[in-house]
């Protein structure tokens, strides 16, 4: 009866464990859909601002913003990297982890050294561990992140990529496919490549035809307070893109936990009804063989 006892005892355990994956199943489920509308809404402007300021690197050529130029005789890179704050969300921030160090190494094979931007706490834990240099941290960013929160940690990166320290800035995060399916993604945020710029041309028309701007008051004024956009929007797309691939990959693990909950209630349950067969079978033979006996 004690193995029954032990039985029932986890039972009872793994059915509260289930009911707590559940609730936090349905929680994600809520937030995804936020997560997502938001996501959604920003992507066309982040989209656009990234665009404008790509044309604008070939159609001014008079004026080259400090992120346009590329600082050759640097010997350091900045990393910003964009994790959660909390775990149970199955593979995700190991999957970017490693993708990360996988760039560190290929830095340390150049002879580069890193300087980082952790944004959220699981980032900081791994660069703690790695070793790299972390300049600036934000954490607790909550469910609804805001702009404020997160431009005091990147200007130092983009500081020191204007004062020609860094190499080049770039920025880890992961991206968000569908509810199913989140990819990890470094790219490289400053300086300003074309390459976007150079897949969407028509072959047959230079671009400086094609792209040409009037500045007012100057051209040194907008493209600067665009560059602000630039970055500001970029980073912050990262951060909501993070936040709905969290709550989805959330979703989808406490989903498989309650699952795998369910299974192995089942198969104690089978086991529990065996034992307590066999226990009531050997009190009978028990009776039945004293009754003979007597």
């Amino acid at each position: 009866m004690a193995g029954m006892k032990e039985i029932r005892g986890k039972i009872n355990s793994i059915q509260n464990t289930c009911k707590i994956t559940k609730a936090m199943e349905m929680v994600s489920a809520s937030k995804m859909r936020r997560a997502q509308e938001r996501m959604r809404a920003a992507r066309p402007y982040a989209n656009k601002v990234r665009d404008i300021i790509t044309h604008m690197s070939e159609a001014n050529p008079e004026y080259c913003h400090p992120f346009m130029v590329k600082n050759r005789g640097a010997k350091r890179a900045g990393i910003i990297v964009v994790t959660t704050d909390k775990g149970l969300c199955g593979g995700m921030n190991t999957n970017v982890l490693r993708t990360l160090a996988q760039k560190f190494k290929s830095f340390a094979v150049q002879g580069i050294k890193t300087e980082s931007t952790a944004i959220g706490s699981k980032g900081v834990a791994f660069l703690s561990g790695l070793g790299s240099e972390i300049l600036s941290q934000v954490t607790n960013l909550g469910d609804t992140p805001h702009l404020e929160q997160l431009i005091g940690a990147i200007k130092i990166q983009l500081d020191r990529y204007s004062q020609g320290k860094l190499l080049a800035v770039y920025l880890v995060y992961t991206r968000f496919i569908h509810t199913m399916k989140q990819e990890p993604i470094i790219e490289q945020l400053l300086p300003l490549t074309n390459e976007r710029f150079e897949k969407r041309l028509d072959i047959d028309t230079p671009p400086k035809l094609l792209w040409d701007y009037i500045y007012e008051p100057d051209a040194k004024l907008v493209i600067d307070d665009l560059m602000v956009r630039y970055v500001e929007t970029l980073i912050y797309q990262s951060v909501i893109e993070n936040m709905a691939s969290e709550q989805s990959a959330r979703m989808v693990a406490m989903k498989a936990a309650s699952d795998n909950a369910r299974t192995v209630i089942n198969d104690l349950q089978l086991i529990y009804n065996k034992s307590r067969q066999a226990a009531i079978t050997k009190e009978l033979s028990e009776i039945i063989g004293g009754a003979a006996a007597i």
